[in-house]
C-alpha cells in the first residue's frame, strides 16, 4: 500500500457516520495485538483547549528529553498532522505501513474514520517505542474510540455545550460524557468549574462525583493549582500538591509562553499540573525544561499570528493575519477577548466560515461586533453554511459591511484588498476554513 492508496482508503471512510461505542474498537485492537498495552498514556478530554493543553504538555516533556507521541484531531490540511512524535509528523511511508496493517486485519469490514486513525496512532507509537503517548479525545469521552486506554493521568480541560446531538442537551449530560474518561484510581487534572457558562457549578459537581465513585484523585484548577500573570508580563505557576499525607507548595516563576491568549494560562496550568503528577511515574522534568517547553510550544491554527508580504507590491506592503479555529460559543468568546486584549491593529477584517450544524446564531454576531469589515465564505464540504445564510444572521447594522465569497481563495484576496499594513485579517469560524487558509498562506504543516 502506497501513501496515496492509504489516504484514499481512509478518505472513503468519511462516508460512514460517527459511531460511538468501545466494543468494536476493543475487539479490533485485540486483532492488532493490543498495541495500547505496551504504551503509557495521558488522556485529554474537554470542550475547548484540549489541543493546546496536549501540545503544551508535549513541548515540556520533549524539552526534558522524552520521546512523546501526540494524537489529535481534527487536522488542518493533511491527515498526517494528527500524528506526531515530538516535532516530527508521521512520514508517508510509516503512514502507509500502518494503514496497510489495519486494512489487512479489516478484510473488508466497516470501520469509522476516527477508529482507523486512533488504531494507526497506537500502532505507530508502539513501533517507535515512545516514552509516553498523549491521546486527545475526538468526541465526548465515555464512548470515544480513544477510551480503550488506561492512562497515567487524565485531563479534562473544561466543559461547555458541545455536539449536543451526540452528548446530550444539558450541561450535566455533556459533563457526564466528558468525565467518562475517568478510570478507577487514575489521577485527574481538570479546569471544571472555570467556565462562565456554568454559573451553578454543574460541571465541577459531575466531575467531582465521578472521581469520588471511581476513587480517582482530583486536582482542580483554581483550587489545587493555578497560573497567574505577573506585573512584568510573565506567568507564575503554583500548586499545593499532595504527597502522601503532606501538601507541598510548588512555585514556578518567570514563564514566558509562546501561545497567545489569556485562556492559555489555564491550559498551561493543566499541562504543568500533569507534569508534576507524571513525576510519580518516573518522568522527571526540571523547572528549566518547563520554561523552555512553554516558550517553544507550537499549536498552529489557534491564535496563530504572522505577517506576510503582499505579492507584486513593495516589500514594505504587508498584511498581518490571525488564524483561530473558534467554532463554538466558548471558543468564540475567548477569541473575542484575545482580539480586545492581546492584539493591536487599526481595523479588523474578519474572514468567517462555519459548518451549518454549529451554533451560528450564538457565535457569528459576537465576533462580528468587533469587525470593521467581514468576508463570509465556506470552509468546503456538504456541511458548510452558505455565505448568504450567514449574512442573514448578522445584526442589521453589520450587513452593509459584509461581503460574500463562495470559496476560500477569493475570500482571502478580498480581505487583503480591504486591509492595510496596520490592520488585522482574522480567519475564524471553522478549523476546516483555517486549514484551507493556512495552506494557501503558509503551506502544509507536514511539509
Amino acid at each position: 500500500m502506497t501513501y496515496q492508496d492509504a489516504w484514499k482508503f481512509l478518505d472513503n471512510l468519511q462516508f460512514f457516520k460517527i459511531k460511538l461505542g468501545l466494543d468494536s474498537m476493543a475487539m479490533f485492537l485485540e486483532e492488532l495485538g493490543r498495541p495500547q498495552d505496551s504504551l503509557r498514556f495521558v488522556h485529554v478530554a474537554g470542550t475547548n483547549g484540549k489541543g493546546s493543553t496536549a501540545a503544551t504538555l508535549l513541548a515540556v516533556l520533549a524539552a526534558a528529553g522524552y520521546r512523546v507521541g501526540l494524537y489529535t484531531s481534527p487536522h488542518l490540511s493533511s491527515v498526517r498532522e494528527r500524528f506526531r512524535i515530538n516535532d516530527e509528523y508521521i512520514a508517508p511511508e510509516d503512514f502507509a505501513l500502518q494503514a496497510g496493517r489495519i486494512q489487512e486485519i479489516l478484510q473488508g469490514r466497516q470501520i469509522t474514520y476516527f477508529e482507523f486513525t486512533t488504531a494507526l496512532a497506537l500502532l505507530w507509537f508502539e513501533s517507535r517505542q515512545v516514552d509516553l503517548a498523549i491521546m486527545e479525545v475526538g468526541l465526548g469521552g465515555r464512548l470515544d474510540a480513544t477510551n480503550v486506554i488506561t492512562p497515567l493521568v487524565s485531563i479534562i480541560t473544561n466543559v461547555s455545550m458541545d455536539h449536543e446531538a451526540y452528548l446530550g442537551h444539558t450541561l450535566e449530560a455533556v459533563a457526564g460524557e466528558k468525565a467518562g474518561i475517568v478510570k478507577d484510581g487514575v489521577v485527574v487534572v481538570s479546569a471544571a468549574g472555570q467556565d462562565e457558562e456554568d454559573r451553578e457549578g454543574v460541571v465541577q459537581r459531575v466531575v467531582e462525583e465521578t472521581c469520588r465513585v471511581r476513587r480517582a484523585p482530583l486536582y482542580l484548577y483554581g483550587r489545587d493549582f493555578t497560573v497567574e500573570r505577573e506585573t512584568d508580563g510573565s506567568w507564575s505557576y503554583w500548586s499545593m500538591q499532595r504527597r502522601g499525607r503532606c501538601r507541598v507548595r510548588k512555585t514556578l516563576a518567570g514563564l514566558l509562553p509562546r501561545l497567545k491568549g489569556e485562556y492559555q494560562r489555564q491550559n498551561a496550568g493543566l499541562a504543568l499540573a500533569a507534569v508534576e503528577l507524571l513525576a510519580d511515574h518516573g518522568f522527571a522534568v526540571s523547572d528549566e525544561a518547563s520554561r523552555t517547553g512553554l516558550s517553544q510550544v507550537n499549536w498552529p491554527g489557534r491564535l496563530e499570528y504572522f505577517t506576510l508580504p503582499v505579492r507584486q507590491k513593495t516589500p514594505e506592503d504587508s498584511r498581518t493575519y490571525l488564524l483561530d479555529g473558534a467554532h463554538n460559543p466558548a471558543g468564540v468568546a475567548s477569541l473575542a477577548q484575545a482580539l480586545e486584549q492581546a492584539f493591536k491593529y487599526d481595523k479588523l477584517v474578519l474572514v468567517w466560515g462555519a459548518m451549518a450544524d454549529k451554533d451560528l446564531a450564538g457565535t457569528l454576531p459576537l465576533i462580528a461586533s468587533l469587525a470593521d469589515r467581514l468576508v463570509l465564505t465556506t470552509p468546503g464540504g456538504e456541511r458548510s453554511a452558505r455565505p448568504a445564510d450567514l449574512l442573514k444572521l448578522l445584526p442589521r447594522a453589520k450587513q452593509p459591511a459584509a461581503l460574500c465569497e463562495d470559496t476560500v481563495s477569493p475570500a482571502l484576496q478580498r480581505a487583503v484588498a480591504l486591509a492595510g499594513p496596520k490592520d488585522l485579517i482574522c480567519v475564524a469560524g471553522s478549523l476546516y476554513l483555517v486549514g484551507a487558509a493556512r495552506r494557501q498562506l503558509l503551506g502544509g504543516l507536514e511539509d
